[in-house]
Order: structure tokens, then sequence, then C-alpha cells
């Protein structure tokens, strides 16, 4: 067994033995005192490993590779951005929901908010700030689980832009105490940007009702612990190391009142090559204070092994499955462009393809380093292109800038490396341009999984896209050849000198 599953698995043990135990209710202080004392779990982490986790969370973990144009440093697709408003064309009425409940409760499907004994004020949030109108399929079924008696812990799978996330920051609202002002729901998150994405979210549905919020992003920069004090807010979103640390060294995140615990996209949270060792750490903290609070996992994927993960670190919980729609390749037109050189492919971006992306929706531009990115930014800047970039090595501010920009439609052209390959949601892409083809780390064989989440940021919800994969030697052509087997569709070729094949190809994609 490789050293972080014996890690991972130690600290499961640990949770799962601290959860059978409920302290008295009429402890008195000194004994809270002490049992708060005693979480030490990584008090006495390294700077290495401290650097490590706050790498993640900046941006996926970076390798340095040598891609025949000198090398770089990757960014591994960690980032997942929604769209703001629930889109339902991607849910059909027709949906199977794949339900197993860990106990004999029954649960009602909640056909409207009032069937769920919500407060007043978060109902007027809900309809007056979310303007939503009814519960989605995935919320009618899964909040009455969460917000129901005996508040089971629920693993739940639907495909972006059914409603999970406000499925969680509702459960949240909905559990905790407003006239408590003490943590009692705590949302772990992958990235910076998902924490600040929840936080608006759960800050504009909860406006009517008093409850507050504290978020690691942000405070970790520019406010020091001392500073700070104890948090007294009810709920806390943020990602694993900020919180770790806030939980254990700087103890100014107590968990004695502690009801919910969610872990957005929890396929990385638990995955070994994620967020597990961390993820099961604040687990373990939290099971010492708070041995009966509740824990929900939320993910639009999650392979098998960490499903089984996850059904051994979520004793008796509930699951709620509504199966991935596959992303249809039909609705994305897909083309090789072979191209003279390396060079070549600039050439073409700026004389053939820029051109045409200016007049169309937006598009992104996908590389595999954080050396392109720069480069192809700078490089189209500089011959007049309106264009933004985005990769791992960027301050917080930068990239929230660029996101709230490309958002806002302010920016149509966005360059990316594979930051914003998985999750990265806006209804309004409609163009890809691969100028990279993504392989696997440390080899030249294709990512399949990662070209299909790279095209799938067109094509959103049922509208069209294009994609264009740029390739100028052997080893890519036999990598494109190797994703038209894989996914059985063939690429038709447009001449990367035919300006008017270009235009011709992107009318038949019902773009132009």
């Amino acid at each position: 067994m490789a050293a972080t599953e014996e890690s991972a698995a130690a600290l499961l043990q640990d949770v799962m033995a601290s959860m059978k135990v409920r302290p008295d209710d009429d402890e008195d202080e000194e004994e809270v005192t002490k049992e708060w004392g005693s979480v030490e779990v990584d008090a006495e982490e390294t700077d290495a490993a401290v650097k490590k986790v706050q790498e993640k969370e900046a941006g996926g973990v970076k390798e340095e590779v040598d891609d025949g144009d000198g090398g770089g440093t990757v960014d591994l697709p960690e980032m997942a951005l929604k769209s703001e408003k629930l889109n339902e064309e991607v849910e059909s009425p027709d949906t199977e929901i794949k339900k197993v409940l860990a106990t004999d409760t029954p649960y009602t499907s909640a056909k409207s908010f009032e069937d769920l004994n919500l407060t007043e004020p978060l109902l007027k949030g809900l309809y007056t700030e979310m303007k939503f109108e009814r519960p989605s399929r995935i919320q009618a079924e899964t909040l009455p689980m969460i917000l129901s008696p005996p508040y089971a812990n629920l693993i739940a799978q639907a495909h972006n832009g059914s409603g999970k996330t406000t499925c969680f920051v509702l459960g949240m609202l909905g559990r905790v105490d407003a006239n408590l002002n003490a943590p009692q729901a705590l949302c772990v998150c992958p990235t910076r940007e998902l924490a600040i994405q929840n936080e608006e979210v759960l800050l504009k549905m909860a406006k009517y009702t008093g409850i507050t919020c504290a978020c690691t992003a942000g405070a970790d920069d520019r406010v020091s612990a001392s500073r700070r004090g104890k948090i007294t807010d009810q709920v806390v979103i943020g990602t694993p190391g900020t919180l770790k640390r806030w939980m254990s060294k700087d103890r100014i995140l107590d968990a004695r009142r502690m009801k919910i615990l969610v872990f957005d996209e929890a396929d990385h949270m638990l995955a070994t090559e994620g967020f597990q060792d961390d993820s099961m750490r604040i687990m373990s903290m939290i099971a010492r204070q708070s041995p009966n609070y509740q824990i929900l996992l939320f993910s639009a994927t999650f392979s098998e092994r960490v499903k089984a993960f996850a059904r051994n670190s979520v004793p008796r919980a509930n699951e709620v499955f509504v199966p991935k729609e596959d992303l249809s390749l039909d609705v994305i037109k897909q083309y090789r462009v072979r191209c003279p050189s390396s060079q070549g492919r600039l050439d073409v971006l700026r004389n053939n393809i820029f051109p045409l992306a200016e007049k169309l929706g937006q598009s992104i531009i996908f590389v595999r380093t954080r050396e392109n990115a720069s480069f192809l930014h700078t490089s189209l800047q500089q011959d007049g292109h309106r264009c933004t970039s985005i990769q791992g090595g960027m301050s917080h501010e930068e990239r929230d800038r660029v996101i709230r920009e490309y958002r806002s439609g302010e920016t149509k052209i966005l360059i990316s490396t594979d930051v914003l390959a998985r999750g990265f949601d806006q209804a309004q892409v409609t163009l890809v341009v691969n100028y990279d083809i993504p392989v696997k780390m440390g080899t030249w064989e294709p990512d399949y999984e990662l070209y299909l989440h790279r095209i799938g940021r067109s094509g959103r919800f049922g509208r069209k896209g294009a994609a264009f994969n740029l390739v100028c030697d052997r080893k890519g052509e036999e990598m494109l050849n190797k994703i038209e087997d894989h996914f059985d569709r063939r690429m038709d070729e447009v001449k990367y000198d035919d300006e008017d094949a270009f235009e011709r190809v992107l009318k038949e994609a019902g773009l132009a």
C-alpha cells in the first residue's frame, strides 16, 4: 500500500472511532478545553508540506516538462467554476435518479421549497435574490435527506448545471442556528476560486437570515490569525490547507458546534492524487469534537476507486446518483489543422482563427504550459488582439480579475493552461482551440478524458460548438489519430493557410 493510502487508512480509522463516541452534553468547560487543546493533527507540519498544499489550492499541482518548445510548467486541471445560474436545460424530466438509502427513514421528494420547512427569511432569499421558482430534480431528492432527522450522511453525484451548489448551500443554511455565534457548517473546496464562488452564492441566499460566513480566500493573505481572532460566523468556507491551519495551529476555528461538513468537488477532495489526506485530517479533527456531525459529498464525477473510498469514509450514508449525461460530440465539430512548424501555429491563430473568433461568442485557447500561455498572450496582444490568459502561477488577484472579466464578457478570448479544463461552465463559449494536444503526465500518450473536458468547454447545454486541433509534427499527428480512434469520430482537415476554409467550416458548424 502506498504511503498516502496508509496515512488515509489510519486517519479513516481515527474518524470512524471518534464518531462512535458522543461526549456528554453537560461536560464542563475545562474538559472541553482539554479536548480542544488535544487537536494537534498537523501543528508540526513542515514548510514544504504547507507549500505543497498551497500550490494545489492556487491552481493545481505543477510538473516540469520538455514539450519540444523549450519545456515549461504544467498545471493540472484542479479548478471547477460553474455557471452563475441553474441551467435547467441540462436536466431532462426523464433523467433517472438512482437512490440507495442507508436507513428505513422515508423521504418524500420536495415539490416546492415550502415542503422543506425552511425559515421565512431563507425562503425570501431563494425567491427574491436567487430568483428560484422550485427545486431542481437533484434538489428535490437530496434536500429532504439533508434537512430531515436523523440528518444522515449523503454521497451525491450529479452533472454540472443540475443545482448541486444550491443543494449543499441551502443544506448548510437550513441546519445552522442564526442566533448561535459559532461555526456550525463547514464547506471544503479544492481551490480558492471555488471557495469564493460558493461564498457569493451563500451570502446571496442568506441575505435576510442574519447568517454570516467566513472564507479563507482573502483572509489567509491579508489577515493574520492573531488579528482575526476566534471565528464566530455560522458558516465557514475554504480550502483545506488554510482550514487545517485555522483548526490546529492557529486554533481560531472551533468545531465543537459543527453540525454539517460539505466537500465540494468531492472526487478531487478524496482522490489520492488530490486532497485525500487533507480531507481525512479535517474529518478527524471535527469528529473528535463533534462526533455526530453530518457529512455531504457532492461531485459531478466519482471514479469507482474514489466512490469505494467515499463509502468507507462516510459511514451510513444515503446515496443519490444522477447518471452523468455524456457530452455529445455530435454538437461539437472537431477539426485538424496541420501547421508547417511550431511557429506556424501562432501564425494560424493570428491570421485565420482570431479574426473569426472575435466575431463569435467567446473562445478558449488551451496550451500545455504556463510559459506557452504567457508567450501567446504577449505575442497576440502585441499584434493588437484583445485577449487575456490564466495559469496557475498567477497571483490570486490576477486570477480573480481574469475570471471576472471573462464572466462579464469584457474579454472574449481566453488563453488557459489545463487549470480551466474541467468544470468551467460559461455558456457563451463556442470555440475551443487546442494549441497543444493534451497528453498524460510523463508520456506522449493522449489524455482522452482531458481532451473531452477541453473541447466540452464549447457546446455547453446543447449549444453548438467547434474545436480546432493544431499539430505541427508527427507526434501530434499520431496523437490526433489515436483520439479519433478512441472516440470513433473523424476530424476533417482545414488547410492552415486557407482563410476561407476556416470561415466555411465555422459556418457549417453553425457558428459563423
